[in-house]
């Protein structure tokens, strides 16, 4: 289990109102899909992940229920991310935390076929 920093409440309540953490969490097996799925971009952005946690673009709605499918672009090096996260309830076994399921860089036309096609829950104003 590695720690990767902590979300904001207020903002992820748009998938779920019962957020029991604003711990995250990215577990080895979970690294281990975004090296083989997604080659090179753990390695190369990663390192964004706390900002695209604390400051996402757009939340969308996820296929999975407690799931926030986010999208953020990053100024820094204009590049587009996604990253799905499993939010932590209480339904939920206590040592659970918010987890990263995936995490992948994409490109505009993707980043903008999602906001076309999937229900955006959140917009950063």
């Amino acid at each position: 289990m590695n720690y990767v920093g902590k979300i904001d409440r207020e903002i992820y309540k748009c998938v779920t109102e019962d957020i029991v953490t604003e711990e995250v969490i990215i577990t080895d097996e979970r690294i281990a899909h975004v090296k083989e799925h997604h080659p090179g971009d753990y390695e190369a952005y990663f390192k964004y992940a706390d900002e695209i946690l604390k400051h996402p673009d757009y939340i969308l709605e996820a296929n999975k229920p407690n799931t926030a499918f986010i999208l953020k672009r990053v100024i820094e090096n204009g590049q587009d991310y996604q990253m799905v996260l499993r939010l932590k309830t209480s339904n939920e076994p206590v040592d659970y935390k918010n987890s990263i399921l995936t995490f992948l860089k994409i490109d505009e036309k993707r980043f903008r076929r999602y906001l076309r096609t999937k229900k955006i829950l959140y917009k950063r104003e």
